[in-house]
C-alpha cells in the first residue's frame, strides 16, 4: 500500500509540474491569465488534446514537436515536471500522508518555478515569495519539524542578512549587487526551514553560485558586470537541506571533531 501511495505522490507531482510549466511562462507577462486560454502551441496556437498534455508521456511520444505544427517544444516542459515529480515522491518518503508533507509540497513547488522564472527572467515574482512567507510561518504552528519561533526568526534573519549583504555592497561599490527578490526568497526559506537552516543555505547557494557562475562566465565569455541569477542557487541549497538535513549536520559535526 505504500508503494502505491508513493506511486500516486510521483503522479501528482508531474501534473502540478505540468501547471507549474504554465506559471513559469505567463506569471512574469501581466497580460497572460494562468486559466486562459487552455494549453496550446505558441507557434501555431492549436489546442492541445488531453493525450497531447499528459506530463512527460506526451513531450516523449510527440519527441519535442507540435503534432500540427511540427514545432520544437521546449524541453524545459518535461524537466519541470519530472523534477516536481521525483520532489513530490522524496516527500512523501520523508513524510508520508501528513500535514508536514504538504507544506512542503508547496514550498518545493514554490522553489521550483522561482527557480526557473529567474533563470529566464531574473526576477523573482512577490506573488510567490510574500505568500510564501505568511504560509510557512503560519504553517509553522502545525510543522513538528519547526516551531513558530524558529519560523519568525527565520523570516527576520534570512531578510536581514541578505538586505545587509546588499546594502553593504551598494555602499562599497556604488551599485545594485542583489534584488529585493532574493531578500524576499531567503526570508520565505527561514519560514518554512527555520533559522537554525539560514547558514548552511547563505553558505551552500553562495559557493555554488561562485563556481557556476564563474564557469558560466567563462565559457560564454562574458565580463564579472554580467548579472547572474541569485534563486537558483537560494531554491538549491534550501531544498538540499530539506531532503538531506540529518547527512549535513552529520558532516558538520564530523568536520568540527576533526578540527
Amino acid at each position: 500500500m505504500d508503494t502505491i501511495y508513493f506511486i500516486y505522490s510521483f503522479i501528482f507531482g508531474a501534473l502540478v509540474g505540468s501547471f507549474l510549466n504554465v506559471v513559469i511562462f505567463r506569471l512574469p507577462d501581466e497580460k497572460q491569465s494562468l486559466i486562459f486560454p487552455a494549453s496550446h502551441c505558441l507557434q501555431c496556437n492549436t489546442k492541445l488534446r488531453w493525450f497531447d498534455n499528459i506530463p512527460i508521456f506526451s513531450w516523449l511520444a510527440l519527441r519535442g514537436k507540435c503534432r500540427t505544427c511540427k514545432a520544437e517544444i521546449s524541453l524545459q516542459y518535461p524537466v519541470v515536471e519530472l523534477c516536481m515529480a521525483v520532489l513530490s515522491g522524496a516527500l512523501y518518503r520523508h513524510f508520508g500522508p501528513s500535514f508536514t508533507f504538504v507544506l512542503y509540497f508547496l514550498f518545493v513547488a514554490a522553489l521550483l518555478a522561482i527557480t526557473f522564472i529567474d533563470l529566464h527572467h531574473q526576477i523573482i515574482p512577490d506573488v510567490i515569495s510574500l505568500p510564501g512567507i505568511v504560509l510557512g510561518f503560519l504553517g509553522s504552528f502545525f510543522n513538528p519539524l519547526v516551531t513558530w519561533q524558529q519560523a519568525g526568526l527565520g523570516i527576520l534573519i534570512g531578510g536581514g542578512i541578505l538586505y545587509g549583504v546588499a546594502m553593504g555592497y551598494a555602499l562599497v561599490t556604488g551599485k545594485e549587487g542583489m534584488g529585493g527578490g532574493d531578500i524576499k526568497l531567503l526570508a520565505m526559506i527561514g519560514a518554512f526551514l527555520g533559522w537554525q537552516s539560514l547558514l548552511y543555505v547563505v553558505f551552500a547557494s553562495s559557493l555554488t553560485g561562485s563556481v557556476i557562475g564563474g564557469l558560466s562566465l567563462l565559457m560564454q565569455k562574458k565580463d564579472s558586470q554580467t548579472r547572474i541569477p541569485f534563486g537558483p542557487f537560494l531554491s538549491l541549497a534550501a531544498m538540499s537541506w530539506l531532503y538531506f538535513q540529518d547527512g549535513i549536520l552529520a558532516m558538520w559535526r564530523w568536520y568540527l571533531g576533526v578540527m
